[in-house]
Formats: structure tokens, C-alpha cells, sequence
């Protein structure tokens, strides 16, 4: 994600960074679920047989990212439905299906164990992607650290702000069922709903000053930028201590790439485009930060959260195994299996390669530009080498997700 990511993450969100520079994905907010999941688009999943079911990280961190879908499930009516394609699944069945398999991993079976278990006691569905062939474009999205005070000065001078007090989120779904899942952002003028201002109304003019706390105070005004994109971080303070910050809304402007204007401009080809390559054009031409980076009117607000980071669902995030996904159109929470690429191991200096990636993930997050059955953003974690990774990864893969067979329920 929550773009003005999942959430994400999501303002990516949740988005995938990659595309969030080309396309315009903000990290996704962490919005409570509707009270069902709408039905998906028939042509999002489609039954289809299992893929190799090898796993390229030796399965570590997968218990923990299951716990979190476990916890989040638990927590929903057992009645409530969810769509896999044509088929619906109660919440129960869904809790029951990673039960099972968090069950056949604490029994570490052999190699080609798992994969026969699962052949055997789980349906596969793959999503149609985006050429209806099952093409999903792969991107990734990562947790930005920055350098921070509580207090500002002539260094530390931007700031991180909290949720403003007029800021009015309304659940469109509350007023009529076809609307649920939509929103609408402003602030009140007399009686009148209006937008809330743009990313260069708010920076240039001080808007916030008397309407919101600020959280901490950073000296790098893009590494802030990026933080909105990813919709969540942390703050590195001088006296150790780490502040996490969670995504608490946006202004509700529609998100428009830099990466784009960046291109149109010819200041960065588009085969060159990624996360590195702007920091680099910008840290090049310092007198151009403030017209790209208003480009985007979007414009993201935090809070302090006791652990993170934290996606959609409002679950902790797991590196390497949380999925953003269109919330519209696939299951929450469910347990998918990517084909994908990913960064090899080499010198720093050297270009990123890249090689096969098969693992377990699950759908955890959400992003604005992650919408319909060909896109997905893969959490790389936190720090410098998962920016790196989520800022270059753009790749095509195949997509699956897997459920108990329903005669397979019974103990």
C-alpha cells in the first residue's frame, strides 16, 4: 500500500514503486474492509492447475506472515464471504484453508512434500492478468528510513504532519451499498464539503500550521516525498530512539507521477526510469525540487503506530511475504503463490541482476494504482537494500491463489 501506499505501505501502495514513479500509485490507506467483499470481476481468477510450488526463500518468514492473516481473519464475521473468481468462500473456509497450511509447515515435510500435500488438498486459481493469459506485471514497495528531530532548526526543517483536525473522510458505502469501498476527502466551508488543498498549497502557503501536530521534523525534502509514496516509515531521531509512522489519510488529491512529467520533460528516459534515477536527477538539479515534487497535489498524514509497518488490513507487514493487491477484485488475507523475478546478490556498484522468483505470499495490502487482475506489489522490508529492490522491480510473472478444497474441511 495503504498509496499513498496499501497501508503501504499503499499509498502504494501499496503501491509498486517502480510504477508508482511511471503510472501514480500513492500508498494504500489501511481502510476498514467492507462488511463483504464485493463480488470479483469473473475473468480476475479462474481455476487453474497448480504451478511448481517451490519456495526461493527456504520459506523463512512465512509463519510470521500467516500469523497476521490468521489474527486478521479471526477477527471477521465467519459468515462473511470472499471471491475467488466465480467461487465464494466464508471466512471461516478462509481461515481454515492457512490453518492448514501453517499446520503442514511446522511438520517441515520433505522436498516435494509440501507441493504433493497441496496438489492433493487445495484448489489453484490464477489471475487472468492483464492479457486475459495470466501476465501480471510485478512491482515492489519498501519502508523508507529518514534522518529526524522532534523540534525543527535550520537543518531539520520539513515537517512530518499528523492528521489535521478539519481533515473529513466519508465512506461513500455508508450512503449506498454500489458505493461501498469509495470515498471522498475535504474539509468543511460553511456547510459546504470542499477539497482539501493541494501538496503546494500546503507547503508553500503553511496551511497546516494551525490544523495539525507536526510529528518530527526531516532535513531531506524528497526522502519526505517518498515517505508519502510509500505511506509509511520510520524516523530515525538523534537520541536513538526510532519513531514508526503509519499512514492516517491523505487530502484526497489524485496522485500524478513525477516519473512521468521527468520523461515527457526528456530529463530521464523511460527504459531508465526508477526510484534511483530520480534521487539522482534531483540531487544533480537541487533548483528543480520543488516544481517536480508539486507536480503530485497529493499529499499523505501519519500517525504514530506502537509496531509497523502496517498494511490495508491493518495487519504488520512482512518482508518478502506481504502481497498488495486489487482489494476489488481478490480475496484478503488469502494465500497466493508468485512467478516472478527478482534482485540477485552481487557487488553494490554492480547493475542489479535478476533471477527466478516462486514463493508463498499473502494478500495483506492494497494500492491505488494496483487495480485490475494484472497488477501486483510485493513489501521488500525496510532500509537501503529494499529500496533499491523496490525501486527497480518491474517484471512480468503469473499469479496464483490457493484454497482448501472444500471436501477437504473435515478434520
Amino acid at each position: 500500500m495503504t498509496p499513498l501506499r496499501s497501508p503501504v505501505l499503499r499509498l502504494l501502495a501499496g503501491a509498486g514503486f517502480a510504477l508508482v514513479l511511471l503510472a501514480g500509485c500513492p500508498a494504500p490507506p489501511p481502510a476498514p474492509p467492507p462488511a463483504e467483499a464485493p463480488p470479483a470481476a469473473p475473468s480476475a481468477l479462474e481455476r487453474a492447475p497448480c504451478p511448481r510450488l517451490e519456495d526461493d526463500l527456504g520459506f523463512a518468514g512465512l509463519e510470521e506472515a500467516l500469523a497476521q492473516s490468521i489474527a486478521w481473519l479471526k477477527r471477521q464475521p465467519p459468515e462473511r464471504r470472499f471471491a475467488f473468481g466465480p467461487d465464494r468462500y466464508p471466512a471461516a473456509h478462509l481461515l481454515l484453508s492457512l490453518e492448514r497450511f501453517r499446520d503442514l509447515l511446522s511438520r517441515r515435510p520433505p522436498a516435494g512434500g509440501l507441493e504433493a500435500q497441496l496438489e492433493a488438498d487445495y484448489l489453484c486459481y490464477r489471475a487472468s492478468g492483464r492479457d486475459g493469459a495470466g501476465r501480471v506485471l510485478y512491482t515492489g514497495y519498501y519502508e523508507p528510513v529518514l534522518e529526524g528531530r522532534l523540534a525543527p532548526n535550520a537543518e531539520f526543517r520539513h515537517p512530518v504532519w499528523g492528521r489535521p483536525e478539519d481533515l473529513i473522510t466519508v465512506e461513500l458505502g455508508d450512503f449506498a451499498e454500489r458505493l461501498r469501498g469509495e470515498r471522498i476527502v475535504g474539509r468543511l466551508e460553511g456547510k459546504r464539503l470542499v477539497p482539501y488543498p493541494e501538496r503546494r498549497d500546503i507547503e508553500e502557503r503553511g496551511l497546516l500550521f494551525d490544523r495539525a501536530r507536526p510529528l518530527a521534523w526531516v532535513r531531506d525534502p524528497v526522502g519526505l516525498f517518498f515517505l508519502h509514496v510509500q505511506g509509511s516509515g520510520k524516523i530515525a531521531l538523534e537520541n536513538g530512539q526510532t519513531l514508526q509512522l503509519a499512514y492516517d489519510g491523505s487530502n484526497g488529491r489524485p496522485y500524478r507521477s513525477i516519473g512521468r512529467l521527468l520523461i515527457a520533460e526528456g530529463k530521464i528516459a523511460a527504459e531508465e526510469m526508477s526510484l534511483p534515477a530520480i534521487r539522482r536527477y534531483v540531487e544533480d538539479h537541487p533548483q528543480e525540487i520543488p516544481r517536480v515534487l508539486y507536480e503530485n497535489p497529493s499529499y499523505v498524514f501519519f500517525r504514530v503506530a506502537p509496531e509497523g509497518p502496517l498494511g490495508a488490513l491493518g495487519v504488520r507487514l512482512t518482508a518478502g511475504r506481504s502481497l498488495a493487491l486489487d482489494r476489488t477484485l481478490f480475496p484478503e488475507a488469502a494465500l497466493a503463490f508468485a512467478v516472478t523475478r527478482k534482485p540477485s546478490s552481487g557487488e553494490p556498484a554492480a547493475p542489479l541482476a535478476w533471477v527466478e522468483a516462486r514463493r508463498f505470499l499473502l494478500v495483506q495490502d492494497t494500492g491505488s494504482a494496483i487495480t485490475g487482475p494484472g497488477r501486483a506489489d510485493i513489501f521488500w522490508g525496510t532500509g537501503p537494500e529494499a529500496e533499491l529492490a523496490a525501486g527497480s522491480l518491474k517484471h512480468p510473472g503469473s499469479l496464483y491463489l490457493l484454497v482448501l478444497r472444500p471436501d477437504r474441511a473435515s478434520p
